[in-house]
């Protein structure tokens, strides 16, 4: 059986808004996150992503009444991130499965190597990304959502290069997120940084093109993926 490749569709939200900026910073609103994740199911994602961008650097828990509202009004899954306790992935594993379990690795380039960033990119934490990655695998996460810091919101291409090498170490799937500008950025992450799933965000909400275009234009490439019903 042929392996399905990913369109996922990321809102970062901020004071319950859905915002975007490049680099992790200048953010702008982008509109209500339950009626995105709406409109992004319809139009034939295969999975909504929450990033509370907020919720480590003000010290609180998630924003779980909005997670609520949006899982009773989807039918395709719901991730949710903004939690810093690495210990999560284990006890999380152990308890519902490392399927359920995904490693959110926020990166930044330095030199020959990449820096794990936390507080939504304010704070370097002197961990080397790709042996983190590998780390969260054997710690239990089940998935690695891989965000270049570098490429954030330039839609010039993901990073490629540290996409491939993360997700030849690290023996779970991997996301590529950050600098998609066009279902060709896509299929790169896919055929050349071995991706398994293609994380989207300002390029759908700047209405520039929607998830059933970048499907069209991915299946055109010989790129198997789940196409809206």
């Amino acid at each position: 059986m042929t392996l399905m490749n990913r369109v996922i569709a990321c809102l970062d939200v901020k004071d319950g808004r859905v915002v975007k900026g490049v680099g992790f910073v200048n953010l702008r609103d982008e509109g209500d996150p339950v009626v995105l994740a709406e409109r992004y199911e319809t139009q034939g994602a295969d999975e909504i992503v929450y990033l509370d961008i907020s919720a480590t650097n003000e010290g609180r828990s998630t924003l779980l009444d909005l997670v609520q509202r949006t899982a009773e009004r989807l039918f395709i899954p719901l991730t949710v991130a903004g939690v810093r306790c690495p210990v999560l992935f284990t006890d999380a594993a152990e308890r519902f499965g490392s399927q359920c379990v995904v490693a959110s690795i926020d990166a930044q380039r330095n030199g020959d190597s990449w820096e794990v960033y936390v507080n939504g990119g304010r704070e370097p934490t002197g961990l080397d990304a790709i042996e983190w990655s590998v780390r969260c695998a054997e710690l239990g996460a089940g998935e690695i959502l891989l965000t270049s810091i570098d490429h954030d919101g330039a839609r010039l291409g993901y990073d490629l290069e540290l996409l491939a090498r993360v997700a030849r170490l690290a023996t779970i799937p991997v996301i590529a997120s950050g600098g998609a500008g066009s279902a060709s950025d896509i299929r790169d992450a896919f055929t050349r940084g071995g991706a398994d799933a293609a994380l989207l965000a300002g390029l759908l909400h700047s209405g520039v093109t929607d998830v059933q275009s970048i499907k069209t234009a991915l299946r055109a490439d010989g790129i198997p993926v789940r196409m809206a019903a």
